[in-house]
């Protein structure tokens, strides 16, 4: 049985690993209320919406102003946090990209992420390293959702647009396989937020209601 893409580009939080709520979230309330304490809590649904659309930076610098200095702030919390849990993949998503691999498919990781994290998750969970991972550590213009994560998968491993798929839970990550030709499913098994998942729905070429749906598809069942 061949597969149906030959690579799979996967983006690591809410996609993979369930972080947000146990990870990303409590480290930026936790930041912000260093920062801003006369400042409304931020709740788990507008983290998510803002993460959504315009993207975590654009919270960051456009939404909450962070100066440099707070978002250094910000980002040493979130260290902390990311440092000391190690989330759990989805049910599922680790035998489908194991199986995915062991039939001779590519394995990457384009996240907002640091490299070390989704290297040590995948190595305690998966039991395998990615074969290219392109994280949080890269200058700002080599980040998703800019096009160079997926040009240079492409470039490395010698493939054409149609021999990936990206994954993704999160508009960013639509984005840039867009604008990279290449196909893009919805990981809709994390969000609940009615608008997300509709808009994801419409935009994408495949939408994912569950991971068992993806693995039946990626791996042609």
């Amino acid at each position: 049985m061949t597969l149906k893409y030959k690579c799979l580009i996967l983006d690591h939080d809410d996609t993979a690993v369930k972080s947000t709520p146990d990870i990303h979230y409590p480290s930026f309330v936790e930041a912000l209320k260093n920062l801003r304490p006369n400042d409304e809590p931020i709740t788990l649904e507008e983290f998510v919406r803002s993460c959504f659309n315009p993207g975590f930076s654009s919270l960051c610098k456009d939404i909450i102003k962070f100066t440099n200095a707070e978002q250094q702030h910000q980002q040493e919390v979130w260290k902390k946090y990311t440092e000391s849990t190690v989330p759990d993949f989805y049910e599922m998503f680790t035998e489908t990209i194991q199986e995915f691999k062991r039939q001779g498919g590519i394995v990457t990781v384009v996240s907002h992420s640091e490299r070390n994290r989704i290297e040590r998750d995948y190595s305690i969970h998966c039991g395998f390293l990615p074969d290219a991972v392109f994280g949080w550590e890269l200058p700002e213009h080599q980040r998703k959702p800019h096009p160079y994560p997926i040009k240079e998968i492409l470039k490395r491993f010698n493939l054409q647009e149609t021999e990936a798929l990206m994954v993704d839970d999160l508009k960013p990550g639509m984005e840039m396989a867009r604008s990279c030709d290449v196909d893009f499913a919805a990981a809709g098994w994390s969000h609940n937020i009615p608008e997300i998942k509709e808009l994801m729905k419409l935009e994408s070429k495949y939408y994912f209601e569950t991971v068992e749906q993806f693995n039946q598809f990626v791996l042609g069942k």
